[in-house]
């Protein structure tokens, strides 16, 4: 990672179901400065976590991506680095992280995403957002952290120079 990329124009972009990325975004948004959105779908997910898992599922099942609540979503036109978050549901992103890459345009753009999970690497995750970020032109997919603490955020920011 250059030094150049401390200098480019961030936002935060994700998707929580219990609040625990929305956690997450916060202290990403403290340490970077980047203004954070919640993007929500439309009709929006249940509130009940038995209830939001058997949506998740059958969505991942069916391979459905969710209609994003247009109002939730940003314009990144003017932003060079977007992060993207999300709770891990079984092993990758859920379906409205696709819709995402639906909507916007993400050409030129440097992806760095952040997840939330008790136990699945981001690792498992990133071959997901790489095959949805190929689709687009000049667009870099940084390898991504899966939140535990500020610590470790604000360490994982400082190695690859985004902070």
């Amino acid at each position: 990672m250059t030094k150049k990329l401390m200098n480019k124009q961030s936002i935060i972009i994700y998707f929580t179901s219990s609040g625990t990325t929305r956690k997450a975004a916060d202290t990403l948004a403290q340490l970077t400065g980047a203004q954070a959105f919640a993007i929500q779908s439309t009709p929006p997910y249940p509130k009940s976590y038995e209830a939001v898992a058997k949506v998740g599922k059958t969505q991942l099942d069916a391979q459905t991506h969710p209609q994003l609540d247009k109002t939730t979503v940003p314009d990144i036109s003017t932003f060079d680095r977007v992060y993207i978050g999300f709770p891990t549901w079984w092993q990758q992103p859920p379906m409205i992280i696709h819709s995402l890459f639906d909507e916007l345009d993400f050409d030129d753009k440097t992806i760095i995403p952040f997840t939330t999970s008790m136990s699945t690497p981001m690792a498992d995750s990133m071959p997901h957002m790489k095959k949805m970020a190929a689709a687009f032109n000049n667009t870099t997919v940084i390898d991504g952290i899966r939140y535990e603490n500020e610590r470790g955020l604000r360490d994982y920011l400082t190695q690859h120079h985004l902070i």
